[in-house]
């Protein structure tokens, strides 16, 4: 099977030769190739050449376009810090919303014309011809929590929650909107699946996600399966009191952190949930063995169950050892979903 086969008959319930292997790779792949990250972040063609490269060397199923989460909002206006080989940040003392009212005369960046965004288009359309046959091609969106943040600033919005809720639903009303946009020309360009990246969301309660954050999840994955393909859910951190919540979803591949349990993702989610891990990328994948990044993953793995894909709790750091990551995915290409 190629790559591509094995993730779509995974997610359909098929037979599969062997286990996927997934991982986040961002600043690794632009150390692969010896290019500095930011050109990484904003060139495509770079872009392209590092996830061809350590998907080739290791194995990877999929390309993707992630690369840190400032895209849509440098796009909207919003104030971004650059670095020669770090990724772009927010500038936290000067977020596009920092008033509120401003919000009122946003608007929507279109992910067609020069941009960031336009920027990531280009790099699916660059995969379609280059893999499109081979590989399994992932676009990728901010979730509502996440780009609230990064237009609000993040300490902002949190507080938002409790000052202000109406101004919190339409804020994330708004992002809802602009986020499936680019989804849709993401699709358009040749993504074969959305992920969402909503990692400030494991930073409020359950209460709090509950209310305010899973609804407009919901909205946006219902969305992007309104565009044809399937969705992949990335919250960083710990997620262990909202697992019930991203279970109902409905995300074809829920990644989890390394912080909760695969076990316990899969009794909140049950069987049928294709869960993505989990194993911790710094202490296990960059500062482990061979042998104990292979034991680590087993473990998973058998936590997990059948319904389950390789890869790291979140990114692979930019120096795990090549052996390692190797490793990683040595245990997928020698594994079935039933060889528990």
């Amino acid at each position: 099977m190629t790559s591509r086969e094995r993730v779509k008959a995974m997610l359909a319930g098929q037979p599969v030769d062997h286990l996927a292997c997934m991982p986040i790779t961002m600043m690794f792949a632009a150390d692969r190739i010896s290019v500095p990250f930011l050109q990484y972040s904003i060139n495509h063609e770079v872009m392209v050449a590092g996830q061809l490269e350590v998907s080739k060397d290791f194995g990877i199923d999929h390309v993707n376009v992630m690369s840190d989460p400032a895209a849509e909002a440098f796009d909207c206006g919003a104030t971004i810090k650059f670095y020669p080989n770090q990724p772009p940040a927010i500038d936290e003392t000067d977020t596009l919303l920092s008033h509120r009212e401003a919000l009122a005369s946003f608007r929507h960046p279109d992910a067609r014309k020069p941009g960031r965004m336009h920027n990531r288009v280009n790099a699916l359309k660059a995969y379609r011809k280059r893999v499109g046959s081979e590989k399994w091609i992932e676009g990728w969106v901010e979730g509502p929590c996440a780009e609230g943040a990064d237009l609000r600033g993040i300490n902002t919005v949190m507080t938002d929650f409790y000052d202000d809720p109406d101004f919190v639903r339409q804020l994330f009303a708004t992002i809802i909107e602009m986020e499936l946009r680019f989804a849709a020309v993401q699709v358009e360009a040749g993504a074969d699946a959305i992920g969402i990246g909503d990692a400030a969301a494991s930073l409020v309660g359950p209460a709090v996600y509950n209310e305010f954050v899973w609804p407009f999840e919901k909205q946006l994955v219902d969305g992007i399966h309104a565009l044809g393909v399937p969705v992949r859910l990335h919250i960083c951190g710990n997620t262990g009191k909202m697992l019930e919540g991203m279970g109902r979803l409905g995300c074809e591949i829920v990644d989890i952190d390394y912080l909760v349990p695969l076990a316990k993702a899969r009794e909140a989610m049950g069987p049928d949930q294709i869960l993505l891990g989990n194993i911790d990328p710094v202490r296990t994948l960059r500062d482990g063995t061979p042998d104990s990044v292979t034991a680590a993953i087993a473990a998973c793995h058998r936590e997990a169950g059948p319904r389950f894909i390789v890869g790291a709790g979140c990114e692979v750091t930019r120096d795990t050892a090549p052996e390692n990551l190797l490793a990683l995915a040595r245990y997928a290409q020698t594994h079935a979903p039933d060889d528990l």
